[in-house]
């Protein structure tokens, strides 16, 4: 009789812990919704990307944590989305590293003219320890990093005439990204920079206000450029990666298993968006074509006196990115390419 009661109360024990165990469980995820600000449209694969992490979050927490795109900059440009993020009153925004050099100045080294020669070395630095790095500079100014995506390879386009050497710059105003090596790196190929928000490029093309700008094909088709712009040149003159940046203040309000379930489902979206950003691009580019923009490339030998009347642009911001982030990204660079 008295084994039959310490078998009866030990079963008794293993389901209370069982049942006490299961508590906190079900209560580690709260109802939430994640307003997530993007300046495209869904249809880029910046969407493919949030529609995995948002399949991800929906799966793993029993569809208690729902991810809410808002498109086109409903919710403000990358500069005034990531300042929400920093203050709280956003939850998340997919930005480029442009927006953030005036907030963590050693961002710039990412807007350094012909940084990268492919997408896989670009992958490679942001994927590790470098990516951690600058990962790590990003809770003390208000945002959580969750993962690099990518908006990939820039490239020009105006509506003045084609782009077949460096002197072919002079005089066109330039739409670039609000970012001092950005406006520098123009004015010095003798173009007028003009920033302006990526929502405000459309109508400054269209009115004139100014005659090209520059991103990847997948932007330049998503945002329907070609309607307003005749020559695209393929520069490849910059890589713009992108940052999943969660807000500090609610990211500390989170409990450990939901800060958990972001991350890993923000690295679901990076690997479903890198693989339709890549299909997308070779897509967006004839699609360009077809559109009837005239796509042309610079003969080798010039694009050689590009990189040389550029190489200044490095020099000129060394001291703003600080060398420490220079020596760390070049000589991480250094060592992808020999192996």
């Amino acid at each position: 009789m008295r084994m039959l009661i310490t078998r009866t109360g030990l079963a008794a024990a293993i389901a209370a812990t069982a049942l006490f165990a299961a508590g906190p469980a079900n209560a580690e995820f709260e109802e939430r919704t994640i307003r997530v600000s993007n300046g495209v449209s869904k249809e880029h694969p910046m969407g493919n990307g949030l529609a995995a992490m948002g399949a991800c979050t929906l799966e793993k927490t029993g569809g208690k944590m729902k991810i809410q795109p808002y498109w086109d900059g409903a919710l403000g440009n990358d500069l005034t989305a990531t300042q929400s993020v920093r203050t709280g009153s956003l939850e998340m925004v997919l930005t480029s590293t442009a927006p953030l050099t005036s907030i963590v100045p050693s961002f710039g080294v990412f807007d350094l003219p012909f940084l990268f020669n492919d997408e896989k070395e670009a992958d490679q630095l942001l994927d590790g320890k470098v990516g951690n790095w600058f990962s790590d500079k990003l809770p003390p100014v208000g945002a959580v990093n969750l993962a690099w995506w990518k908006n990939g390879f820039r490239h020009t386009t105006n509506s003045r005439h084609p782009i077949a050497k460096a002197e072919d710059f002079e005089g066109v105003k330039m739409r670039v990204m609000q970012n001092n090596i950005f406006i520098d790196t123009f004015k010095e190929l003798g173009s007028n920079a003009v920033p302006l928000a990526f929502s405000e490029i459309y109508s400054a093309l269209e009115t004139g206000t100014v005659d090209g700008q520059e991103n990847p094909f997948n932007n330049i088709e998503n945002m329907k450029f070609y309607e307003v712009q005749k020559y695209l040149t393929l520069t490849k003159h910059a890589y713009s990666p992108t940052l999943v940046l969660f807000s500090k203040k609610i990211w500390d309000g989170l409990s450990p298993e939901e800060q958990t379930v972001l991350k890993e489902c923000a690295l679901v979206g990076q690997k479903e968006q890198r693989k339709v950003n890549r299909e997308k691009s070779e897509v967006s580019l004839a699609n360009l074509k077809t559109q009837g923009m005239e796509v042309n490339e610079i003969a080798p030998e010039e694009m050689e006196r590009l990189r040389d009347k550029l190489k200044v642009i490095s020099e000129r911001h060394a001291a703003s990115i600080g060398p420490e982030t220079l020596d760390l990204v070049f000589g991480e660079l250094k060592r992808i390419r020999a192996d």
